[in-house]
Formats: C-alpha cells, sequence, structure tokens
C-alpha cells in the first residue's frame, strides 16, 4: 500500500509539471535571473537561422513575452520553426521535446518563465536507387508527398511559453 501516497502526490503535482514529465533533450540549469525590461536570448537554433528571444514586462497581465527573431537575412534554413499554437507540440505526433528553459524574474522571485522549445525530426532521406544503380526523383511522387505533409521533409522546431509563480506588484 506504499503506491498510494505516490499516487495522491502524483495527482497533486500541476499542469505544466506533466508537460514537462518527459526529459528534454538538452539538460540546462535555470538561467540566470533576467531585470524587467531587459531583452535576452534563450537559445539560438543556427539550423532553422532563428534566435528565441524574451522579455520580462512588468506588467501584471502579460508578465513575459517572447519572440522568434531571424538570426541574419542571408542565414539559407536547413529546419523550420513553426507556431505552437497552430501545430500544438507534445509527446505524440513525432514531436520530441528538445529543450526545457526556466529564466527566473531578478526583480520577482516568486516568478519564473518557462520555455518548451520541441522538435520534429524530418524524413529527408536520400531516394533508393532504381534497378539502374541511380537515384532518381520524379516530380509527381515529390509534389504527391509534399502536399500529404508539407513539414515532413525537413526538421521543424517549434517553442512555447508559460509564467510559473505568483505575479508581483
Amino acid at each position: 500500500m506504499r503506491l498510494m501516497p505516490l499516487l495522491i502526490a502524483i495527482a497533486a503535482l500541476p499542469a505544466t509539471a506533466f508537460a514537462a514529465e518527459s526529459k528534454p533533450e538538452i539538460d540546462r540549469a535555470p538561467a540566470a535571473p533576467q531585470a524587467v525590461g531587459a531583452a535576452h536570448t534563450l537559445r539560438t537554433i543556427p539550423e532553422a537561422c532563428a534566435r528565441l528571444e524574451g522579455v520580462f514586462t512588468g506588467v501584471a497581465a502579460d508578465p513575459y513575452q517572447f519572440a522568434v527573431v531571424r538570426t541574419s537575412p542571408t542565414c539559407q534554413p536547413r529546419a523550420r520553426f513553426v507556431d505552437a499554437a497552430k501545430v500544438k507540440p507534445s509527446g505524440a505526433g513525432g514531436w520530441v521535446l528538445n529543450d526545457l528553459i526556466r529564466v527566473p524574474n531578478a526583480g520577482c522571485a516568486s516568478q519564473l518563465a518557462v520555455v518548451q522549445v520541441w522538435r520534429k525530426p524530418g524524413q529527408a532521406d536520400p531516394p533508393k536507387l532504381d534497378a539502374q544503380g541511380r537515384a532518381r526523383i520524379y516530380l509527381d511522387d515529390s509534389k504527391r508527398a509534399k502536399s500529404a505533409d508539407p513539414l515532413s521533409a525537413v526538421t521543424v522546431f517549434s517553442a512555447a511559453m508559460a509564467v510559473e509563480g505568483k505575479p508581483c506588484n
């Protein structure tokens, strides 16, 4: 009957703990506390030519804002970054929790911004060799595959943000 207290403890965990129940691919300590109004880089994803940038606003209704910023206008991305609200990444559907970034608010010790970075590996395999030993790509086949799932060929990243803790004055 030692199992019952454990089940009760798990049921009492907040919903955000279930989102982070799987271990992220990148293991990182919480970031340094950030001041209100100071923009800071959360993470750079070079293959998507993107940088995650955040800022504590000091506004109780919207305490933290983050955005995906292009790193360079000449960068050629090998991966895509998509909106988490549209694709709804989770452990299902091929999505993998890639990174969990925790940023404390320097002006409010009880407030913490949590950014989850999700990755969906692409299927960009080289074509199989035909009977003549050549790799051939047929236009109709590639169009059909792309229309079925436009994001399947390249790796896709997405990020979701939540603020944990009590709001400050």
